[in-house]
């Protein structure tokens, strides 16, 4: 006998529901699903009574509606629109279930009953009338369109009409040029209204003298200087207008020697170190019988910059680090475990297949060599120079992290930003060939800048208050690069972009002469895409800036970062140590570094110089606006979930993940911001403070997303918060569930009803 109570069934069927004809149910408000559509956006093809797929277990929370390919995105309509998402960032420029073209991967029509698959191409035919659609895109998404009760015909037609505009045969076609030449001309009373100097953007763009000679006068660089011999691009196609060289070397000599270079790439001036130390970049010389003199030259001048004439290492990335390719490939293996291998397949190995796939040791690999620029520029105060072969890859992303490493200025909004201009822009990054925006060669295609982003996030996740921005700005600039809107994420090179813009410019009846961050700006003006609640999102309530309020001996006073202790960790004395005694607020031991602490008190056998400077910095309290290294054991690199993860259901942790820490810091930091402007109201306003509102600023101008919650408030955060905020894996990752139960989890399910069975049995 079995007990009296039933137990529930453990078996899942898998065949696919009944479906029934919604078409008569739906058909009379068909009509009403328009798309919002952008100033040039046009509709391509469309069909109605599609059915998208929300996840892969069952079709009940289905939505039905209208499918729509513009020249700008895949757009789908819901029949009933939903409640808004309260959990997700609401994009300006397109909608929850909107897709660029430029975001797709693989377009893939599907027939079941003929149990045929295509991945579409620009020029290829379909030859049978597609069930399905599968959309896999750049951003890691994998949406479906089930074409149960749509018309064949238009299905089909819908189809070859996206997989045609994703693969655009030429870089202006790309909707941005249509888009910012009719948003130009449309917003051009406002501008002249409130004219601000280049559109409002605080970012510098480095395509200007100006721009640079503020970057040596903030890096204190006197030894070097602004060069115009690339005005015109008269020297290289891929080097920016100007660069910065060593005072020593001239005009003329920078003109003869470009001829070695490859692509007439003169080496490039990236930072100079308080010591007088200076990073540099520069690509490999061609005639291997003029090298040598030729870098003894450029290496005599970067010697005579620095202060005491001390001596150039030169680096070879090429040797020491993974190439284009096996980045590429690793990115391929992660995303294929992280997305589209079903996770209960693949549970009992995730770990050594993300392991495996060699992308997380590539990132500690890049976090690692900078960290090794970082000893001989701050622990050795020699200069550096990178040499890649063409200096346009693997130098973006060491030069970067390096600097991000050693200047705190970096590590803010707007200095980050000037470093991606910087480093990847204006030094001439193949962003269109590596992000493979017109999906021509996949080859040609690596996401270096992304494994870049993936090296920041190790280092915000160890030093979670050095940094000003949060991660959900990293995974928001990554995204922005597969939106054609923007010129940032567009070319090849400076040169590459004048040209497009000399035709856009004239095309479109764009005054000569007019600031092309105006008519078609970078995508660092962030208002064009987000609300500004939605911005705040970028702040990290954490982060310790300079000027910053802090507290101390139970006064509030201001942090100022002195140049002393921005000096090299190695010279002098550290801040916390008074006469050889730690200050009573540095007695405890950072990170759980005790062994560090021990080990700097006992010297070490056979400790080479590099060990020495790595443990002596590691002894010390981390100065958040100093110089930062990483940890790079193994056990110290983690998975970036939230941009690998985002979209996976089964990682999706409702309540839980670094989003609630976030959201109590950012209601503790509100909060902090309302007393101090109730306190200067109560103070009364200085001739430089404006006299505030008693209860604080404006909501929309506070700086924290998660505002001060009242005492009447539950304590426990809100229930739209997931480990994904702010984004949401609804809709966005549904894979093709096998027809009939996958064997694991039939046996899986045996051995439930086996125990289920045994347990009844003992109860008799």
């Amino acid at each position: 006998m079995f007990s009296g109570k039933a137990t529930k069934p453990t078996f899942k069927c898998y065949l696919p529901p009944v479906q029934t004809d919604v078409r008569k149910a739906i058909e009379p408000s068909v009509k009403k699903l328009e798309p919002k559509l952008l100033p040039g956006e046009i509709v391509v093809n469309e069909v109605n009574f599609v059915r998208k797929c929300i996840n892969a277990e069952g079709s009940q929370d289905d939505l039905w509606g209208k499918l729509i390919c513009t020249n700008f995105k895949v757009s789908f309509i819901p029949q009933d629109a939903p409640l808004k998402q309260r959990s997700q960032l609401s994009h300006l420029l397109f909608g929850e279930h909107d897709i660029p073209l430029t975001c797709l991967e693989q377009v893939v029509t599907v027939n079941d009953t003929k149990g045929k698959k295509k991945v579409l191409g620009s020029n290829k035919k379909l030859k049978f009338n597609p069930t399905e659609l599968i959309l896999y895109s750049k951003d890691l998404r994998i949406i479906r369109f089930c074409f149960d009760q749509a018309g064949p015909e238009s299905a089909k037609k819908v189809c070859l009409a996206i997989a045609h505009y994703s693969h655009p045969a030429d870089l202006q076609l790309l909707f941005g040029f249509e888009y910012q030449g009719r948003r130009y001309h449309e917003c051009k009373g406002e501008r002249v209204k409130g004219a601000t100097p280049r559109g409002g953007i605080h970012t510098p763009i480095f395509d200007r003298p100006s721009d640079w000679d503020r970057e040596i006068k903030r890096t204190g660089a006197s030894e070097w200087r602004v060069c115009a011999i690339n005005e015109g691009y008269a020297i290289s196609s891929s080097l920016p207008e100007y660069a910065v060289v060593p005072v020593s070397l001239a005009d003329q000599d920078l003109k003869n020697y470009s001829v070695f270079f490859l692509d007439n790439r003169i080496p490039l001036w990236c930072w100079n170190h308080p010591n007088g130390s200076a990073l540099v970049r520069m690509a490999n010389i061609c005639d291997p019988l003029q090298q040598r003199k030729i870098e003894q030259k450029i290496f005599t001048a970067i010697t005579k910059s620095h202060p005491q004439r001390c001596d150039v290492i030169k680096l070879d990335l090429d040797k020491f680090l993974p190439n284009i390719q096996d980045i590429q490939a690793a990115f391929v293996k992660i995303r294929q475990i992280c997305v589209i291998d079903a996770f209960e397949e693949s549970e009992e190995r995730w770990l050594s297949s993300i392991e495996n796939s060699r992308w997380i040791e590539h990132v500690r690999a890049f976090l690692k060599f900078s960290a090794d620029v970082i000893f001989h520029l701050d622990g050795n105060n020699i200069s550096v120079v990178l040499q890649e072969e063409e200096d346009r890859d693997l130098n973006c992303v060491v030069s970067s992290l390096a600097q991000l490493m050693l200047d705190p200025h970096y590590r803010s909004i707007i200095g980050f930003q000037s470093l991606v201009q910087k480093e990847w822009v204006m030094a001439g990054h193949r962003f269109l060939d590596r992000c493979n925006h017109l999906n021509k060669s996949d080859k040609e295609e690596s996401p270096l800048f992304m494994l870049f982003l993936d090296c920041v996030w190790q280092m915000m996740n160890q030093y979670p208050a050095a940094f000003e921005f949060t991660e959900a700005y990293l995974t928001v600039l990554s995204d922005s690069m597969w939106i054609p809107l923007f010129s940032t994420f567009l070319f090849n090179s400076s040169k590459q972009r004048a040209q497009y813009f000399m035709d856009f410019a004239k095309n479109k009846a764009i005054p000569q002469g007019e600031d092309h961050v105006v008519y078609f700006p970078p995508v660092w003006n962030w208002s064009q895409q987000f609300s500004n609640k939605d911005l705040t999102l970028f702040n990290n309530p954490m982060y310790v800036g300079k000027g910053a309020a802090c507290v101390q001996n139970g006064e509030v006073k201001t942090f100022k970062r002195t140049k002393k202790t921005y000096s090299s960790t190695l010279r002098g004395t550290p801040a916390s140590l008074r006469n050889g005694v730690k200050d009573s607020e540095d007695t405890l031991p950072r990170r759980g570094s005790l062994v560090s602490e021990l080990k700097s008190l006992t010297p070490v056998k056979d400790e080479s110089p590099s060990e020495r400077f790595y443990r002596e910095w590691f002894a010390r309290p981390v100065d958040q606006h100093g110089l930062l290294i990483p940890l790079l054991m193994p056990s110290h690199m983690a998975l970036w979930k939230l941009f690998f993860l985002r979209w996976v259901s089964e990682a999706c942790i409702s309540g839980g993940g670094p989003i609630t820490t976030y959201h109590k810091l950012s209601q503790l930091v509100d909060e902090i911001d309302m007393l101090q402007s109730q306190l200067r109201q109560y103070k009364g306003p200085s001739p430089s403070t404006p006299l505030s509102s008693p209860c604080g600023p404006p909501s929309d101008q506070r700086r924290m997303y998660f505002k001060a919650s009242s005492h009447h408030d539950p304590a426990t955060p809100p229930d739209f918060l997931t480990s994904t905020f702010p984004f949401t894996p609804r809709g966005n990752l549904c894979r093709r569930s096998l027809q009939g139960t996958p064997i694991s989890k039939f046996l899986n399910g045996a051995r439930i009803w086996l125990s289920t069975e045994t347990l009844a049995n003992d109860t008799v």
